[in-house]
């Protein structure tokens, strides 16, 4: 027996587990296709887009949440592009 010859399981036990776990966070293929790629789009009627529009005019200008409105649509696009 040579004195490295348990040197090699710990590297083997980590590439084992590191592969392990970032198998487990793919969910779809890297194409981007197939079931859960697109996220879904609510669809809103004119009437609460209008009340939503008439309350985002009561916030004062540059406020946090209306910046946060504008990158919604801008998420919004993207996916329904994606379908």
């Amino acid at each position: 027996m040579t004195p490295n010859d348990g040197c090699w399981r710990p590297r083997l036990a980590a590439l084992a587990i590191v592969t392990s776990l970032l198998s487990g966070c793919a969910t779809v293929g890297s194409d981007g296709s197939g079931p859960g790629a697109c996220p879904p789009v609510v669809e809103y009627s004119s009437e609460f887009q209008a009340r939503a529009a008439e309350e985002l005019a009561l916030l004062p200008e540059g406020s946090a949440i209306g910046e946060m409105l504008s990158d919604y649509s801008v998420m919004r696009d993207q996916a329904k592009a994606c379908l």
